[in-house]
């Protein structure tokens, strides 16, 4: 059994390392001087700032961050709102009808969102949405439901339905009792969904690059993909670019991770 132990914790150590190595790589690069032709992996011993400021200023960060943030928040915002609602009488009503629709959503799970990008873009081109940023959220919105709603869902379903028959006989109507009482024990499930679909949204390329052409419009991946190809001799500027632009999201995704460990943990002592 000892020794099944030690073969766990050594692939376990293992597998941390394969995921850390890229993010050492590309920190020791990113504090590099341009002159500096030391090995990768030797980290530098001196603190050079100059890769990032070149970075923010020629790749038009500052821009790019603001238009991340707001596509981000916007589309987090509202995957909650609208499926954490859609999904409630689908868990709690198993009608012929509800289960078709739920049967729908997690049918749209197997198609990738670029088989139908040639019909997109002319539905986008025909209602205005191109080169907007309200645009570009229904369309993360409308791609990230489908996970949403069947995460919540199961969720859902797993509640006591005495607990709303309680706030029920109390006078509490649906709203309230969704918000008040529903909404608190769905933490962990919430913390889930974002850390799914916003860590994909920050990241997403393939749906900015076309429907965000517009150079004032760039999100960070965009940015970071032109600013490339225009300062690869640069390696330094990237990859401080790249760090710049991973940095937010992983603080964001170590804090979720943290309270959506929480709230398993209560809900396994409550259980």
């Amino acid at each position: 059994m000892r020794k099944i132990a030690w073969v766990r914790e050594g692939l376990a150590l293992l597998i941390c390392l394969i995921h850390v190595l890229p993010f050492y790589i590309l920190a020791t690069t990113s504090f590099k001087a341009h002159d500096d032709f030391s090995s990768k992996w030797v980290a530098p011993g001196y603190l050079y700032l100059d890769n990032f400021v070149n970075a923010w200023r020629e790749a038009h960060l500052d821009r790019a961050f603001l238009n991340n943030v707001i596509v981000t928040a916007g589309s987090g915002l509202l995957i909650v709102l609208v499926g954490s609602i859609a999904s409630y009488p689908l868990a709690r009503y198993r009608t012929r009808l509800n289960r078709a629709v739920y049967g729908i959503f997690v049918s749209a799970l197997i198609v990738p969102p670029l088989t139908i990008l040639v019909p997109l873009y002319r539905f986008m081109v025909d209602i205005g949405a191109m080169n907007t940023l309200w645009g570009i959220i229904l369309l993360h919105v409308t791609f990230s439901l489908p996970i949403t709603i069947f995460l919540y869902t199961g969720f859902i379903s797993s509640i006591p339905f005495e607990l709303e028959e309680a706030a029920l006989i109390d006078g509490a109507g649906r709203f309230r009792l969704f918000y008040l009482i529903l909404m608190p024990l769905l933490k962990p499930i919430t913390a889930t969904v974002i850390i799914l679909t916003c860590v994909n949204i920050w990241n997403d390329y393939q749906f900015s690059v076309f429907f965000l052409q517009r150079s004032e419009m760039h999100t960070i991946t965009v940015a970071l993909s032109g600013f490339f190809s225009q300062y690869n001799n640069y390696i330094g500027w990237v990859a401080a670019g790249s760090f710049l632009g991973a940095v937010p999201i992983t603080l964001v995704y170590l804090f979720l991770q943290r309270y959506f460990i929480q709230g398993l943990s209560s809900g396994a002592v409550k259980g």
